[in-house]
């Protein structure tokens, strides 16, 4: 075995393996009690926000609303009608959309505004006309009919006017307390017909009277 000298003065030993370095210890991992913490944290909240999920999926249920405003009165259509699933507080007492069918035909009981929640006591199947009283049909030009829009339940009273050229008469004019059941305005000839619920004695009088054209009406009260 042969020794050689180095630089610096020291002989090493041919031959000979030379010494491995120590080994160097693995680090010292920090724990950082912020991070713990926030995972902790973002653990608890989304288990939360899916047993929230999970409760508001249970509890919704499909209820039917209005698709369009539905005037008291009027009768309800298959269009009228459109199914919603929600979170409804039974309190409101919500029309399953089961019912949809039972719906269909009958008459809202209120005014039911767009998108509204159609109740329990928002319809009836109350006959319209009812015993004792008549429905007649009055038609009317721009000129006999207010410029406000008619509804249903709008009190009105129909008034007797003189024929083209006529003279008035001197003393007040006749006219028939009503009320509106429904309107229906035919855009090609510009008329406008008025369904409107009279006593049944004064059906026939109001009639005869709607026919010859000389009539107008002038609404009275909008109170529901």
């Amino acid at each position: 075995m042969t020794s050689t000298t180095t630089r610096n003065g020291r002989s090493v030993e041919r031959g000979s393996t030379p010494t491995s370095p120590p080994p160097v210890p693995p680090p010292k991992l920090r724990r950082r009690p912020a991070l713990v913490a926030g995972a902790v944290a973002a653990i608890c909240l989304g288990a939360l926000l899916a047993a929230w999920a999970w409760t508001s999926t249970t509890n919704t249920q499909e209820v039917l609303v209005a698709r369009s405003t539905i005037e008291r009165g009027s009768l309800i259509t298959e269009d009228d009608l459109a199914q919603v699933r929600i979170s409804a507080d039974p309190a409101l007492s919500p029309v399953a959309a089961s019912a949809f069918d039972d719906l269909v035909g009958k008459r809202a009981a209120l005014d039911i505004a767009e998108g509204a929640l159609i109740t329990a006591g928002a319809t009836t199947t109350e006959t319209i006309p009812e015993d004792g009283a008549s429905i007649v049909g009055v038609a009317l030009s721009p000129a006999q009919s207010p410029g406000m829009a008619l509804q249903a339940g709008d009190r009105v009273r129909v008034v007797v006017t003189p024929p083209p050229g006529g003279e008035q008469s001197s003393g007040p004019p006749a006219f028939n307390d009503a009320e509106v059941v429904e309107v229906n305005y035919d855009s090609e000839s510009g008329v406008l017909v008025v369904d409107v619920l009279v006593p049944h004695a004064d059906a026939t009088v109001l009639a005869a009277r709607a026919a010859t054209g000389n009539v107008a009406l002038i609404l009275d009260s909008r109170e529901r």
